[in-house]
């Protein structure tokens, strides 16, 4: 069994199940939830549960955060229960939530002036991968920190790496969703296209994943547009996010400005549905220009 003790923040779709390979791979958990539902499968996994994030610090050795964007860290962290409340010192915290660049390195001030250690290690994969322990993790920090943290991530990744100083893991991955956004939207586009002249749906994924431009998401994404099938595995709104991120600090490449414009504009209608709802979006810019 392995004796550092890991305290989880977020248990949103994909901290459920990262923190659940931690505990399958005999790490003592605590876990923490603002809704606090989401808590009671870990802990019939095992898990220990903490009240605030001031708790939680107080009983662990490690701790990870897993939400959505910069508010929410932002709460974590400066609450009046929160992480830096609680004084505590000599402490890891790996944030692996996507979230800007100026708040990791706020956040990893702030953890040094306490004595504590900060590593910014965002993921890149889905449920999917989340559930099967295969996430690709980019960190940004130092290297005895990162040192530390390598063997719990190998345990929710199929490959960790450090790429820099603090706020590179979150660059990496803003990089990473940049092209995820184009990818998703040049599949729509391309799906649209072939339906103009009567090309079947079924027929161009076919070739497509045949081709050497296949590859895993163009199969899945092809498939849910296929069958009409929006449920969020990653949700528009997300993607809509990272690329407001992306270009807050300095996204401006022609296929990068285009896919940020076409992500918010479908975020108001589509932000619940997947990433992969941008092929309405297209639909509707074919319908006011026909």
């Amino acid at each position: 069994m392995n004796t550092t003790k890991i305290g989880w923040i977020g248990l949103g779709k994909m901290g459920t199940p990262m923190s659940q390979s931690l505990i399958k791979a005999g790490f003592p958990v605590v876990v923490y939830n603002r809704t606090k539902e989401k808590e009671e499968g870990l802990k019939a996994s095992g898990a220990g549960v903490a009240s605030t994030p001031a708790a939680l610090i107080q009983q662990v050795d490690v701790v990870i955060i897993m939400v959505t964007d910069d508010k929410a860290i932002n709460d974590i962290f400066n609450g009046e229960n929160g992480l830096l409340a609680a004084g505590a010192c000599g402490k890891v915290v790996i944030n692996m939530s996507t979230v800007s660049l100026a708040i990791s390195k706020d956040m990893a001030a702030a953890c040094e002036q306490l004595g504590n250690h900060y590593l910014d290690a965002p993921v890149s994969g889905s449920v999917k991968q989340a559930q099967e322990a295969q996430l690709v993790i980019m960190a940004g920090g130092d290297e005895a920190t990162f040192a530390k943290a390598k063997p719990i991530l190998e345990k929710i990744g199929r490959m960790v790496l450090l790429v820099g100083d603090t706020g590179a893991g979150n660059t990496a991955k803003l990089a990473i969703n940049t092209l995820l956004g184009i990818q998703a939207q040049g599949l729509a586009e391309a799906v649209a296209f072939a339906q103009q002249s009567g090309i079947k749906d079924t027929d161009l994924m076919t070739l497509i994943n045949n081709s050497a431009l296949g590859s895993p998401f163009i199969k899945i994404k092809g498939e849910a547009i296929v069958n009409n099938d929006f449920n969020a595995m990653f949700s528009l709104s997300n993607i809509a996010k990272d690329l407001r991120l992306a270009k807050d600090i300095g996204l401006s490449t022609p296929l990068g400005e285009v896919a940020y414009q076409t992500f918010q504009d479908a975020e108001p209608a589509l932000g619940d549905e997947d990433i992969i709802a941008v092929y309405k979006q297209i639909s509707i810019y074919k319908s006011f220009r026909s």
